[in-house]
């Protein structure tokens, strides 16, 4: 066991980081032809050109950042979505592990990641209960062509009810056109490695159709005790273009993993137990069967790592069809369907048999069973149980493009209806500690009525639509661009909460619609050819996650079986305003904007990785502001560089009162989760085949707590990635090697496992206090890439 958390001290923006801004000042640029037929058009620079993939050229009339294929392929393949972001100003994102494999957070100008629009090729993703994010789950990198984000307002046609904070998009590439099978093998430390396959059929005969379809296969430890992350996944498009304006392209996604968590620590832990403390390696065993014997087995401290798990699968199917029905007419229809299965957090349960299950008669606990076939209840025994999730979720977007004159006018409807069935049965621990079924379908655990045991039993409709709305107008020889858009998103929420043993109560029901009209206006102004001032005004909505109508005696009232919920469960939603400059020309591209966000209602919703439960707590009102830079530029005798900078402002403006006699003084204090500082940097060489790059990523200070009590320290860490391509050599092509490292300096770190902990010191009036957990920093960590196309 290592020594406890060395906390470094308040932020200093390296010499490399503010070197970053000052040498992407000097530079040389290629330009690359518009999107057409998009209404917020951009230039997807390919290749070792300008931004190095890290930016590209906007036009939309609002704050806007895009990474490229150019940035995917130098990083480790089994990255996730939001380590692809983390160079990007005021996106503050962190991985779990160094692989990826075990998921990661985001937040993006203090908004948590389950208040950001999260889509894949259109298709919404965040959860449909709670609107969080499984950045691990969706796609793999290989087959990922650009991540996009939008800082400040929703996209008008983006379908989300859930999204205060902007949003953010992963498009897949589309099938090659010519015949090609890719193998690519990973090797790392921590006996990770990562197999990819991906065959590519070219044009078909018919010369309209093309297809893939990809298999990964990923693995590795942890970081730190015992466990691994496993990982299978399948990805597959289809293509048939009748020519470019009409065309349906299709997706098939699949993933299934199968984790062992890692023990997120308390600050107390951290400088008691050391910064590598973990999970247990060994599983205590389970006391011989006596009967008429009353046996305690032991509640395992720390948890047993093998009942740590978290084993999902789900899809995402879609297909764009776009048709031109005239000149100036197109329409876009894309249908969708999610699926999600499995369960996570802690199964470890200590059940005592006795009296401890549900009297389905009186809704109270009192009945009890044999678990482990004694022929007594006299026992307490240790089982699996874990919150578990099936998610059924079909949708569908249309829109109409119309070109009028100089309006170009788009208009649709977006409709979703996802059941999200959250149940928590339990089953038999093996003899070597291992649930009989990771999953928790196979001999599930029944009270003596025969009904299931369930830690947890609700059931969720949520039917959400949106009618939207925009016109993009140019004048003045296309220097002025106005955008006018309105969205209206409605989403009801129909939760049954069923008697269980976590439930104590008769089964209730509540049907709770939320909606608001949501405008956005934006403009740009193109002063020269290289050039341009942008400004947006936008308001969000996002609605209360279904687990507040859960809540019994904090958000939710229940008198006999009418249940009615707290006046203070309502939506936020926030206003988003930007204003900036970007110079796009031949030698540099730059991006300076300013933000201020006004928040109504601010949802600040806890998670407990341990437990993996959730609370919801309104926090009044919140004030954000700040300032973003970027900048790019072309290789100067094969050197080119990238640099962001970010600089935010959070303000609570309300106390917050915890009881009738309670109230906490979190007025003046700021947003958890919120650094006020981020710099990123990426300095590249390139020389024919061969490049190398040295990045930096740099991190102040973040509260940990509501009333600012606790405080991760701000961090600097430093990667370096370099590849070579040799020549072509016999049937395979292009073959490559690559290397990466990250966390160069082995810097430990911590970033808080949630948004929202009130506090953890008690205050006059408030004795209770909150658990706060970090994710850690993983340690330094190298692989190595072999790819080939044959």
């Amino acid at each position: 066991m290592q020594s406890a958390f060395n906390q470094q001290p308040k932020l200093r923006l390296s010499a490399i980081a503010l070197a970053c801004l000052a040498c992407a000042g000097v530079a040389q640029a290629q330009t690359a032809t518009s999107d057409e037929g998009q209404v917020r058009s951009e230039v997807v620079i390919t290749g070792k050109k300008l931004g190095m993939g890290l930016m590209v050229f906007e036009e939309a009339p609002k704050a806007r950042s895009t990474v490229t294929a150019a940035e995917l392929e130098k990083q480790r393949p089994t990255g996730n979505a939001y380590e692809a972001l983390e160079l990007l100003p005021a996106v503050n994102s962190y991985n779990h592990d160094a692989t990826g494999l075990f998921g990661g957070g985001l937040t993006l100008r203090g908004f948590n990641s389950d208040q950001i629009g999260a889509t894949i090729n259109g298709v919404p993703v965040n959860d449909s209960g709670s609107f969080s994010v499984y950045p691990q789950e969706y796609v793999d990198q290989e087959n990922t062509c650009s991540q996009f984000v939008t800082q400040g307002s929703t996209d008008v046609d983006s379908p989300q009810v859930g999204a205060t904070g902007g949003n953010f998009g992963i498009n897949t590439c589309n099938p090659e056109n010519k015949q090609r099978l890719r193998v690519m093998q990973t090797f790392g430390q921590l006996d990770m490695f990562k197999s990819f396959v991906r065959y590519d059929s070219g044009i078909l005969p018919d010369n309209r159709s093309k297809l893939f379809v990809s298999f990964s296969r990923a693995m590795s430890d942890k970081w730190k005790g015992k466990g691994k992350a496993e990982r299978n996944h399948i990805d597959a498009g289809f293509n048939y273009d009748w020519d470019r304006f009409n065309y349906i392209h299709a997706t098939l996604l699949w993933n299934e993993a199968l984790n062992n968590s890692i023990n997120n620590l308390t600050l107390t832990e951290i400088n008691t137990r050391g910064y590598y403390y973990d999970t247990s390696d060994y599983f205590v065993g389970h006391l011989t069967p006596r009967a008429g014997t009353a046996q305690t087995e032991a509640t395992q401290t720390p948890l047993y790592h093998g009942l740590y798990i978290n084993p999902f699968k789900n899809a995402i199917a879609s297909a764009t069809a776009k048709f031109r029905l005239s000149e100036n007419l197109d329409l876009k229809v894309l249908p969708y369907f999610w699926y999600g299965f499995g369960n996570g957090g802690l199964q470890q349960r200590v059940q005592r048999e006795s009296g401890s299950f549900l009297n389905t008669t009186t809704n109270r606990l009192g009945a009890s069973v044999d678990l482990n076939g004694d022929g007594d209840t006299l026992d307490t025994i240790i089982m699996a149980n874990a919150s578990h999730t099936d998610t059924k979720r079909p949708g569908i977007t249309s829109s109409l493009n119309y070109q009028w004159n100089n309006h170009n006018i788009l208009g649709g409807f977006w409709y979703e209806r996802a059941k999200h069935r959250q149940t928590g049965p339990m089953v038999p621990v093996t003899a070597d500690g291992r649930p009989y079924d990771p999953y928790l379908q196979i001999y599930q655990i029944r009270r003596p009525d025969g009904s299931l045991f369930m830690s947890r039993d609700w059931d969720t409709i949520s039917t959400a639509y949106q009618f939207f709305i925009q016109d993009t107008i140019t004048m003045m020889d296309d220097k002025l661009t106005l955008n006018l858009g309105l969205r209206t998103p409605n989403i009801e929420r129909d939760f049954t909460n069923f008697a269980s043993e976590g439930n104590q109560n008769p089964t209730y029901n509540i049907v709770k619609k939320y909606k608001d009209v949501l405008p956005q206006l934006g403009a740009r102004f193109r002063i020269t050819n290289d050039d341009q001032l942008f400004a947006s005004v936008a308001k969000n909505m996002k609605a209360p996650p279904n687990f507040v109508f859960s809540n019994v005696g904090t958000n939710v009232t229940l008198v006999g079986n009418q249940a009615t919920l707290r006046g203070d469960v309502q939506e936020e939603t926030s206003w988003n305003t930007d204003i900036g400059y970007r110079h796009q020309s031949n030698n540099l591209i730059a991006t300076v904007t300013a933000f201020y966000v006004d928040f109504k209602n601010r949802q600040a919703t806890a998670f407990d990785p341990i437990t993996n439960t959730s609370s919801y707590t309104n926090a009044g009102n919140v004030k954000n502001h700040g300032l973003e830079i970027e900048l790019g530029n072309t290789p100067i005798n094969g050197w080119a560089a990238y640099g962001s900078f970010g600089y935010t402002r959070s303000k609570i403006e309300d106390n917050l009162r915890v009881s009738a006699t309670g109230t906490l003084p979190t007025a003046g204090k700021e947003m958890p989760l919120t650094p006020k500082l981020k710099a990123g940097l990426s300095l590249e060489y390139t020389q024919g085949t061969f490049y190398a790059r040295v990045k930096a990523k740099a991190t102040s200070r973040q509260a940990g707590t509501l009333v600012n009590d606790e405080w991760a320290p701000g961090y600097t860490t430093y990667g370096f990635d370099t590849g070579y391509t040799f020549d072509n050599w016999g049937v395979f092509k292009r073959p490559k090697l690559q290397f990466n490292i990250s966390n160069i300096t082995n810097k430990q770190y911590r970033n808080p496992s949630s948004s929202t902990v009130n506090n953890t010191t008690p205050f006059p009036g408030v004795t209770s206090v909150g658990t706060l957990r970090y994710y850690l920093g993983a340690p330094r960590f190298a692989s190595v890439t072999l790819s080939v196309d044959i």
